[in-house]
């Protein structure tokens, strides 16, 4: 027999491994993202297989962030980032809304990461690169840090020459602002909820095999190059609402990328990629707007449709909010509200600086002034 005491000291074990458990799931609930995430939030996990039918027996393949599989699954998922963000955009606007099309837009981006990073271990053992496809690719494309901004500029500016005083475009920005922070937080938090809802039911998918991994990159890589085909073959009227900006969809997701890999990791109290990403997207959108708005030299409809679809797809893949608000879930005491007002004010900044002095010259307008046909 054992003794009383060992006896009860392995119930003690037993609650106490259960009660730490039980922490560990209210932190992966309560906290989507944790300091380690944060640094790598959008590369791909190690997978886990089994060897010789024995699930005690693991053996891990990870794939490098840069891996050739990788960056081809990002191509196509940037393409259909856009092209729903786009076509939510359409959807939403319309006389007499009372949403801003973005919310919309922001909203599902950050439910499906939410969804995602929940999903990111059996993603991993099923296929890593498919996880930063559907993190990086997709939801960083569908969700825009620089679109954002410059929707909370043009209210301070009452770009749309509504009828109401200063305070109204103070409440309009200001509006857009922190309903674009609660919805997306909410979002992820939504979608990770969800996710662990369903993850029960979710059947274990064997690993695919070497020959589907290559045919699924090299079919990746057509997807994207057929993008060049389309803009010059369909109707030049779907150049500035999609075919242009899926040119450029593929270079903003893999500049972001690049930034968040390699900068993400030096400061785990800040990711310094992300703000790189969001801050250059965010300039670099100013000065396209600003070469849209000149009225004394116009610029030929090709012109116009290329720059548009570097607003919808370099700038608009460039930036995310998704990782924006999972960084932020991920963040402790003090460094969330920091991470919050050093974001969005540099991005107000840029914009003041690259657009305040063009309206002053007299030569730019607060409406775009370019034409597409």
């Amino acid at each position: 027999m054992f003794p009383l005491r060992t006896i009860g000291k392995k119930h003690k074990d037993g609650l106490s491994s259960r009660r730490n458990s039980h922490r560990e799931v209210r932190t992966s609930v309560h906290d989507v993202g944790s300091e380690v995430s944060i640094a790598s939030v959008e590369q791909p996990p190690p997978s886990r297989q089994s060897s010789h039918h024995d699930h005690e027996l693991h053996r891990s393949r990870t794939y490098h962030p840069f891996a050739p599989h990788v960056l081809c699954l990002l191509m196509p998922a940037s393409i259909f980032g856009v092209l729903a963000r786009l076509g939510l955009v359409a959807l939403a606007t319309y006389n007499g809304q009372s949403i801003f099309p973005l919310a919309y837009v922001q909203g599902l981006g950050c439910f499906v990461m939410g969804f995602g990073l929940e999903l990111k271990e059996p993603l991993g053992n099923f296929y890593p690169p498919l996880y930063t496809a559907l993190t990086t690719g997709f939801c960083g494309s569908l969700t825009t840090f620089s679109s954002w901004q410059l929707d909370v500029f043009n209210s301070w500016l009452n770009s749309q020459d509504a009828h109401r005083a200063g305070l109204r475009s103070f409440m309009d920005g200001l509006g857009k602002t922190v309903f674009t922070l609660t919805i997306s937080l909410s979002s992820v938090l939504f979608g990770s909820y969800i996710a662990r809802v369903i993850y029960p039911f979710l059947p274990t998918l064997p690993p695919p095999s070497r020959t589907v991994r290559y045919l699924v990159s090299i079919l990746s890589v057509f997807v994207y190059a057929a993008t060049l085909p389309a803009y010059f073959l369909l109707p030049a009227s779907y150049r500035h609402q999609a075919t242009a900006a899926l040119l450029f969809a593929f270079p903003g997701t893999l500049t972001r990328y690049i930034l968040s890999t390699l900068l993400n990791p030096l400061l785990l109290t800040f990711p310094l990629g992300t703000f790189a990403a969001n801050s250059t997207g965010t300039g670099l959108l100013a000065a396209f707007h600003v070469i849209q708005s000149i009225t004394n030299k116009p610029i030929s409809p090709n012109g116009c449709s290329l720059i548009q679809g570097l607003d919808d797809g370099f700038c608009g893949c460039l930036t995310t909010v998704s990782t924006f608000a999972v960084e932020i879930r991920g963040l402790k005491g003090w460094e969330r509200p920091r991470y919050i007002l050093m974001s969005w004010g540099a991005g107000q900044l840029l914009l003041l600086i690259i657009i305040g002095p063009s309206l002053l010259s007299g030569n730019v307008r607060r409406q775009l002034v370019c034409s597409f046909t």
